[in-house]
């Protein structure tokens, strides 16, 4: 992952941003990465309620980073607490 600068941001904030259509992962190798990635995250969140650093990018192409717990994961989105979603095709890197 190549960006000039990460900010951080709270989950309440996210809600504000838009996002593109566009996929931010480009190969199929990075796309299953991030799946699987993402299913951890889900299963280390509901299991353990361990935290994940999800880094994404909005419509204007800043890229974000927030600590979250990951509640749900699904085929186009993220759910995390209180009802705040990122699209899939929107995150670069779950750490």
């Amino acid at each position: 992952m190549k960006t000039d600068r990460i900010l951080p941001i709270e989950k309440e904030h996210i809600s504000r941003l838009r996002f593109s259509k566009e996929d931010v992962c480009k190969d199929a190798h990075e796309k299953s990465k991030r799946d699987k990635d993402l299913s951890r995250a889900q299963s280390l969140g509901n299991l353990m309620k361990n935290k994940v650093h999800l880094t994404f990018k909005d419509a204007e192409g800043q890229v974000y980073q927030v600590h979250t717990t990951v509640w749900a994961y699904g085929e186009d989105f993220v759910c995390l607490k209180a009802d705040i979603f990122i699209p899939v095709k929107a995150i670069l890197e779950v750490k």
